[in-house]
């Protein structure tokens, strides 16, 4: 703590600033002053917490002194060291903001001694002080909070209030704007990232840092720190960026930002925050962004939000596998050709991949008929769908993962020849051999012929051209599919062929079947 000693007497002011063991009581002395003028021109610079001033000195009075340091720096603590003992000289003292009254034949022990009391007193000032700021600041962001969390336009009222809670965002003039940013701070240490407390410690941190350079209030809202700025004319946005940047190095974090649209009054707060959300979910979308802005993205359409027949076709033959390896590197590569789509959303690839979870569950329980498994089969989805578009490959790798062993669990309980009819069901839109099908399922083909229809009723070439046409007959109830396309996804090339053969089993051409399925 510093300590300032003014004296006109030369060996008055160096015997109290080298006599007594300032150090050993940790305070720092600063170069004593001669007069009341130099002390008044001093201070502003140098900033001691305590002086200790004669009274009697040429020109300015000590007293006409503390008066001025009062007046401008009232938490200086001011201890008269005097050489009269006279009553009037204390009481003015006092009236004048003195905390403390020595004579200058006190013992170094007293001076000390009133030196460590005015310390007392100024830390526990400051300590109160602090107090009251920081439970000042909760009732601030509690106001704060609810005013966002309102979603509504702030009335007059509202308005004023906010301005006076937080005089830093007050619209200074026409071109003044508020905006509101999202930021999601990620520690560099992988075993801190998981710790939630640590990531709340941060970030308070970086929001009160960033309120000490920015003209700003600054929130935690929905596990990211939501900061509120007011930018001037002239000032740009280049500031925000630049104050994240030391925040990344100064806390050893890396912080993705997104930004809302400006507003040019705080009753529009609703807008300015929603539209900081909506950019702050395109994370994962726009990973390589460190700053996602608003305007770069609310131009988006959306992908489809049905994964095709193909897809279906590809993701059932990956699960029948069993090839875990395989289908995390496919569902890498579909995330990867997802954000490289310039109009993808979130809530488009959110509906996106959980239509394939969908077809993925349908596909089980399509398979455990085809295999005669007779269990119930678990299909409930143990994800939170808002995950799809935070950590879809966690997702998707997870919950097809699931499916994947739950398919692996009844293959290991069935037949050869239901995991042949599997099989069958899986490439209906190959041709494919009883040869094949057998070596499918590790038996000789003439064996697997017998025992296929004897657990089947039917032979090979019967079982499979039927399996066809139910599959023919699905797409045609379900999908809006061309009768070629639907031809093709089972197996036949020549749609002429196709046509006899559906009329022969239904008495229907394909067309008539898809006017009127019931009949």
């Amino acid at each position: 703590m510093k300590v300032m000693i003014v004296d006109d007497e030369v060996i008055i002011r160096n015997g109290l600033s080298t006599v007594i063991n300032w150090a050993d009581n940790g305070f720092t002395v600063l170069t004593p002053a001669a007069s009341a003028e130099e002390a008044l021109q001093r201070i502003p610079v140098e900033m001691p917490e305590i002086i200790f001033t004669d009274i009697r000195m040429t020109g300015l009075s000590g007293l006409d002194m503390a008066h001025q340091v009062k007046q401008q720096y009232p938490e200086i603590e001011i201890i008269v060291i005097s050489g009269y003992d006279e009553f009037a000289y204390a009481q003015q003292a006092m009236r004048e903001g003195v905390s403390d009254y020595l004579l200058k034949t006190s013992r170094p022990g007293e001076i000390i001694e009133a030196a460590v009391q005015a310390r007392g007193r100024l830390l526990q000032r400051r300590l109160t002080q602090a107090k009251g700021q920081a439970q000042e600041m909760v009732v601030n962001r509690g106001f704060l909070r609810r005013l966002l969390a309102s979603g509504t336009p702030l009335d007059e009222h509202a308005e004023a209030e906010l301005c006076e809670r937080y005089p830093e965002l007050r619209l200074e003039s026409n071109d003044s704007v508020l905006q509101i940013w999202m930021l999601s701070v990620y520690p560099l240490h992988p075993e801190e990232a998981e710790q939630s407390n640590v990531s709340s410690e941060l970030h308070r941190l970086i929001g009160t840092e960033l309120a000490e350079v920015l003209p700003c209030a600054w929130l935690e809202w929905n596990g990211s720190l939501l900061l509120l700025v007011r930018a001037e004319p002239n000032h740009g946005w280049g500031r925000v960026d630049s104050a994240l940047h030391k925040m990344e190095s100064t806390h050893a974090c890396r912080i993705k930002a997104a930004s809302g649209r400006r507003v040019a009054s705080a009753r529009e707060l609703h807008i300015a925050l929603a539209t900081a959300v909506e950019a702050s979910s395109y994370e994962w979308l726009l990973q390589s962004e460190r700053h996602i802005r608003y305007e770069d993205i609310e131009g988006r359409t959306g992908i489809r939000t049905v994964c095709s027949m193909e897809e279906e076709t590809k993701l059932s033959s990956l699960l029948r596998s069993g090839e875990s390896a395989d289908l995390q590197a496919w569902v890498a590569d579909l995330l990867r050709r997802i954000q490289s789509q310039g109009q993808a959303t979130p809530g488009s690839v959110q509906a996106y991949l959980h239509s394939l979870i969908v077809s993925a569950q349908r596909w089980l329980i399509r398979a455990a008929t085809s295999i005669g498994y007779t269990s119930p089969v678990k299909v409930e989805e143990t994800y939170d769908i808002r995950e799809l578009t935070k950590n879809p490959e966690k997702v998707l790798v997870d919950s097809l993962g699931l499916i994947m062993k739950e398919y692996r669990d009844m293959v290991s309980t069935t037949s050869p020849v239901q995991r042949a009819i599997s099989f069958i069901h899986e490439h209906l839109g190959q041709s494919l051999s009883l040869q094949q099908v057998a070596k499918h399922v590790h038996m000789n083909p003439n064996y697997f012929s017998e025992m296929f229809k004897k657990e089947t009723g039917q032979n090979y070439i019967e079982f499979v051209t039927q399996a066809k046409l139910r599959k023919a007959m699905h797409l045609l109830r379900e999908t809006p599919a061309k009768i070629s396309e639907i031809a093709n996804e089972i197996g036949y090339e020549d749609i002429k062929y196709f046509n006899r053969l559906f009329k022969k089993w239904t008495g229907l051409t394909p067309s008539e079947y898809r006017t009127n399925p019931e009949s």
